[in-house]
């Protein structure tokens, strides 16, 4: 029986990913880079300072990744502070509430920055339903390497049998299935060249999902 449902964040929660979009691509015109959206694309999922490392060694970038990272940041928090219209994805308000209610365990890995994690997690409220936060800071290497979620299984204090987890991005899932979770894919109408297959199950809106049916999902 699952006990134990570890959320990603951007595309699973909340979609700052244009958010994120936006930032990155002023930053691009400013370094004078032109990033191809197949290139984009395989960043999903990971942490900033780990897009940023692959960028250096793409584009032969003299500046140092902390100072990179730093940059974007900057730009990320600007312009999320100034985006009214950022919202939860539909439905998955109700879903947390539903399994934090019914008392399933509910713990975040996300690969974006504490920062970040803490800007979602304020405006939204959702700390009270959340008993582990990871951050994707913390690891050296990003999804679709496991440790994250290995991680968040373990704080969670459940054996991996009896947790899932909830994914929008093909180096998630990678992550999830190379730890051994099950893996439902979230098909999020905003996932650009995402590859959902690997997932245990699929699902294309949250009202999908409830307490029973997680419960006994396996």
């Amino acid at each position: 029986m699952i006990n134990t449902v570890i959320f990603d964040m951007d595309g699973v929660i909340v979609d700052t990913e244009p958010v994120h979009y936006f930032a990155y691509q002023q930053h691009f015109k400013h370094l004078g880079v032109d990033v191809p959206d197949e290139m984009y694309a395989t960043f999903t999922g990971n942490s900033t300072k780990n897009v940023y490392q692959k960028l250096k060694e793409a584009f032969q970038l003299l500046d140092e990744v902390d100072g990179l990272v730093d940059y974007k940041r900057e730009l990320f928090n600007n312009a999320f502070d100034q985006k009214e219209d950022l919202d939860l994805l539909p439905g998955v308000k109700d879903l947390i509430v539903d399994l934090h209610s019914n008392g399933m365990q509910l713990v975040l890995a996300s690969s974006s920055a504490k920062v970040t994690i803490g800007r979602v997690f304020r405006r939204f409220d959702l700390y009270p339903y959340f008993t582990h936060i990871v951050s994707g800071e913390d690891f050296p290497k990003s999804k679709p390497h496991p440790a994250i979620f290995e991680k968040a299984a373990e704080l969670s204090g459940s054996p991996k049998e009896e947790c899932i987890v909830i994914e929008d991005s093909t180096n998630g899932i990678k992550a999830a299935k190379a730890a051994d979770i099950f893996c439902i894919g979230y098909k999020s109408e905003n996932a650009v060249l995402q590859e959902l297959a690997e997932a245990n199950m699929v699902i294309s809106h949250f009202n999908e999902l409830n307490f029973e049916k997680i419960k006994n999902i396996i």
